[in-house]
C-alpha cells in the first residue's frame, strides 16, 4: 500500500482574450514615432496603464529593427504587450511574444452525453447569450476603468477626472462626463458618446479622437453627443 498521498493540483490553465490597444506603424518610422509624440502630448499617460499590440503588417523589419522600436514605444511609458503580422518576429529572442488574431477558446461544462452507433459522444450545452448593455447605477470615480466590449455602455451618475469608460458599442452619461470615454472600441465606427454635461478629458470613437484641447468652449458643461465623422470626432450640443 502507497503511502504518498495525493495532492490536489494546484494550477489550472486556461485560453482567456483581453483588450488592448492596436499600434500599426507606419514608413517612415521617425515620422510615426513624431506623430506618437504629438499625440501624447495632448493626453499624457494615456495609454500608461493598457498594454499594446504592434501590428506590423505595414512594414518590414529586422528582428533588431522591431527591438528598437519596442524599445523606443517602452521609452515613452508604454508597455507592448505582443508582436502580430510580422513573419520575421518568429523565433526572435528578446522580443515580445506573437499574438494571433481572434479569441482564444472558452472553458465549457458538458451537460450531458448520447450514444450514437455504440459511442459516447459528449454534448455541451448552447452557450448563454451574452449580454449587450451594461448598466452602471453608480459614478464612476477617479482611477476607475470600466471595460465593456460586448455593446454599450449607460452610466446613471458621473464619470470622474481620471476615470475612463470603454465600450464596444456607444457610452450613455446621465451625469457629467470628466474622464475618458472610448466608444466603438472593437472597430464600431457608428457608436456614439452621449452626456448630460461634457468636461472630458478625451473622447474617442473606433481609433479616432479629441482631447479636452479639441473641445470648443462654447459646448462645456452642457449636455453633447460625440460621433465620428469620416476620420473626424464631432462633437454637438443636445439643446
Amino acid at each position: 500500500m502507497s503511502s504518498v498521498a495525493c495532492r490536489p493540483q494546484s494550477l489550472m490553465y486556461r485560453a482567456r482574450s483581453y483588450m488592448a490597444f492596436v499600434f500599426s506603424p507606419q514608413e517612415p518610422l521617425a515620422a510615426w514615432l513624431a506623430d506618437l509624440d504629438a499625440n501624447l502630448a495632448h493626453s499624457k499617460g494615456f495609454f500608461t496603464k493598457h498594454p499594446v499590440a504592434l501590428d506590423l503588417s505595414a512594414v518590414e523589419l529586422s528582428p533588431a529593427a522591431i527591438a528598437e522600436l519596442v524599445a523606443n514605444i517602452e521609452q515613452r511609458n508604454i508597455r507592448v504587450l505582443g508582436i502580430e503580422g510580422c513573419a520575421a518576429a518568429e523565433g526572435a529572442s528578446g522580443l515580445p511574444p506573437i499574438l494571433r488574431n481572434g479569441r482564444g477558446a472558452q472553458t465549457l461544462e458538458l451537460s450531458g452525453a448520447e450514444e450514437t452507433n455504440g459511442r459516447i459522444v459528449e454534448s455541451a450545452p448552447p452557450p448563454k447569450p451574452q449580454a449587450t448593455s451594461l448598466l452602471i447605477e453608480d459614478p464612476v470615480r477617479s482611477g476607475q476603468s470600466v471595460v465593456f466590449i460586448e455593446g454599450d455602455v449607460t452610466v446613471l451618475g458621473s464619470v470622474g477626472s481620471g476615470a475612463e469608460i470603454v465600450a464596444g458599442g456607444s457610452i450613455h452619461v446621465y451625469g457629467t462626463l470628466r474622464g475618458r470615454a472610448i466608444a466603438g472600441a472593437a472597430g464600431n465606427p457608428r457608436a456614439r458618446i452621449f452626456c448630460h454635461r461634457v468636461e472630458a478629458e478625451l473622447l474617442a470613437i473606433d481609433c479616432y479622437y479629441k482631447t479636452a484641447d479639441d473641445i470648443e468652449d462654447s459646448l462645456l458643461h452642457r449636455p453633447a453627443q460625440a460621433w465620428l465623422d469620416g476620420r473626424t470626432v464631432k462633437i454637438s450640443a443636445m439643446n
